[in-house]
C-alpha cells in the first residue's frame, strides 16, 4: 500500500461530469489498496468569474476579503468531489486549506506556505476516508485570516501535503499527458517524456512551461517529492519529475527509473512564454553607478526583472543603452517609477516593447556537450527569425525575439534538436491546467 497525493486542476472539475469522472479516479486508486489525499482546484474559470466579479464591485478590491472570495471556488469543489465519491459507496472528507493545517505568511494573494500541520488528515486516513483539500488556500496563524497561494497554489498545496505527509509519490493531473519536449499546443510534434530531472523541470517551469508551477517544482525538490505529471482524460502513464539524487531509491516503485542514465539527452525542452514586455531606457549614462540606480528604482516598484543587456557606450556621447524584460502586468509600475525619476538617473528616454516573445531550450547534457548554441542560431536564422536578446545559465539559452515570430521558432528549434514525435501530441480540453 502506498500513500498518493492527487491533484486536479480547474479543466479536470470543469462540471458534474467532469467531476464524477476524477471521483471515479480517485475510488480506483482506493480500490487498488492506497491511501489517497486529493489537492483540489476551483472548477473551470470560477476563480476568473470571481475576480471579475470584484473588480465590478471595488475597482480596487480589499486583498483580505479577496481571498475570502477567492477561496470560495476551492470549497465548492472539494465538497462536490467528496459528495460523488460517497455516492460510489466510498468515506470522503473534504476541508479547507485552514483546517487541513495549511500554515502560511500573511502575504495576501501571494502567501508562502511557513508549515503544514496535516493532523486531521492523519486521522480521516488512518480511519480508511478519502481525503478532499481545497488547494491554493491556507491560513496565518497570526492575522487567523484566510490566504490565497497565488498561482499555481493547488500545485504547491499538493506538494506541499505530499512532503507532510511523507507520500510515495504527488500525482499532478492535467490535461496533457504529461510533460513534453514543448508545448504541445505551440509545437504539434512535441514528445512525451518519460522523466526529467527536477533541474530541468526548474528551468522549463521558470521559462514558460505552464503544465508544472515553478513554486510547487521548488518545493517538491528541496523536499525529496516525486511528482508524476498525468492527464486526467486518460490513463497513459504520465512523466516522472525526479531529483537524479533519489533515482536509484525510487526506481524500486518506477521500473522507468531503472538503467543506465550516464548520456543524458542535450536538450530535454523547449519552452516558449508570451507574458513578458521589453523596456529599454535609452540615453544612459556610461558611468560607474547607473545600473544600480535604476534596477533599486524598478526593485521599488516590485518588478520582477528577467533578462537584461547592456549596448556598449557611444564614443560620442558617453551614454549606452539599458533592456529589460519583466512581466506584462509589471511594466506599468516599473515604467512610472522609472519616469518619476528621469531626472536625478539623467537617462534621455524609455521605450515600452509588449510584443516579445521568449524561446528557451534546457537539457542537463547541455554542460558536457558543445554546439547547443550554434544548433540553436542555425535554426532561427534559416528559419528567417532575428533574435533580440540572449541570456544563458549552466543548463539553458533564452533568446527574446518578436511575440509574431514564437510559435515558428519553437518549431524550427524543436525539430533542429531532433526532439520531434512522430504523431501529434493529444491535448484534451485545450488549458493546460
Amino acid at each position: 500500500m502506498a500513500l498518493i497525493v492527487q491533484k486536479y486542476g480547474g479543466s479536470s472539475v470543469a462540471d458534474a461530469e467532469s467531476i464524477k469522472r476524477v471521483a471515479k479516479r480517485i475510488v480506483d486508486t482506493r480500490r487498488a489498496g492506497h491511501d489517497v489525499v486529493v489537492a483540489v482546484s476551483a472548477m473551470g474559470d470560477t476563480t476568473d468569474e470571481l475576480l471579475e466579479l470584484a473588480s465590478e464591485v471595488a475597482p480596487i478590491p480589499a486583498p483580505r476579503e479577496l481571498d475570502m472570495l477567492l477561496s470560495s471556488g476551492e470549497r465548492i469543489s472539494m465538497a462536490l468531489l467528496a459528495m460523488a465519491i460517497h455516492s460510489m459507496g466510498f468515506e470522503a472528507r473534504s476541508f479547507t486549506g485552514s483546517q487541513a493545517g495549511m500554515i502560511t505568511d500573511a502575504h495576501h494573494g501571494a502567501a508562502r506556505i511557513v508549515d503544514v500541520t496535516p493532523i486531521r488528515l492523519r486521522e480521516a486516513l488512518d480511519e480508511g476516508a478519502i481525503v478532499i483539500v481545497a488547494g491554493f488556500q491556507g491560513f496565518n496563524r497570526d492575522t487567523r485570516d484566510i490566504t490565497t497561494l497565488g498561482r499555481g497554489g493547488s500545485d504547491t498545496t499538493a506538494v506541499a501535503l505530499a512532503a507532510a505527509l511523507d507520500a510515495d509519490v504527488c500525482e499532478i493531473y492535467s490535461d496533457v499527458d504529461g510533460i513534453f519536449t514543448a508545448d504541445p499546443r505551440v509545437v504539434p510534434k512535441a514528445r512525451k517524456l518519460e522523466v526529467i530531472s527536477s533541474e530541468e523541470m526548474l528551468e522549463l517551469a521558470a521559462n514558460g512551461a505552464k503544465v508544472l508551477y515553478i513554486r510547487a517544482v521548488e518545493y517538491a525538490r528541496r523536499h525529496g517529492v516525486l511528482i508524476h505529471a498525468r492527464s486526467t482524460f486518460s490513463s497513459t502513464e504520465g512523466t516522472l519529475v525526479v531529483d537524479e539524487a533519489r533515482r536509484e531509491e525510487l526506481s524500486t516503485l518506477f521500473p522507468q527509473l531503472q538503467g543506465d542514465h550516464m548520456e543524458e539527452p542535450v536538450v530535454a525542452g523547449v519552452a516558449t512564454d508570451l507574458s513578458q514586455a521589453k523596456i529599454t531606457i535609452l540615453g544612459v549614462p556610461d558611468i560607474p553607478g547607473k545600473a544600480a540606480e535604476i534596477f533599486k528604482i524598478v526593485a521599488k516598484s516590485g518588478a520582477n526583472v528577467d533578462m537584461i543587456v547592456q549596448n556598449i557606450s557611444a564614443a560620442t556621447t558617453g551614454r549606452t543603452d539599458i533592456s529589460f524584460t519583466l512581466p506584462k502586468s509589471d511594466a506599468a509600475l516599473a515604467l512610472r517609477a522609472l519616469a518619476a525619476e528621469q531626472d536625478d538617473v539623467g537617462f534621455e528616454s524609455l521605450v515600452h516593447d509588449d510584443q516579445i516573445g521568449k524561446l528557451s531550450v534546457v537539457g542537463a547534457g547541455m554542460r558536457s556537450n558543445s554546439g547547443v548554441s550554434a544548433t540553436l542560431f542555425d535554426a532561427l536564422s534559416a528559419a528567417g527569425i532575428n533574435i533580440e536578446m540572449i541570456s544563458t545559465s549552466e543548463i539553458r539559452i533564452s533568446v527574446v525575439l518578436r511575440g509574431d515570430d514564437l510559435a515558428e521558432a519553437a518549431r524550427a528549434v524543436h525539430t533542429a534538436f531532433g526532439l520531434d514525435g512522430e504523431v501529434d501530441a493529444t491535448v484534451y480540453a485545450g488549458t493546460g491546467r
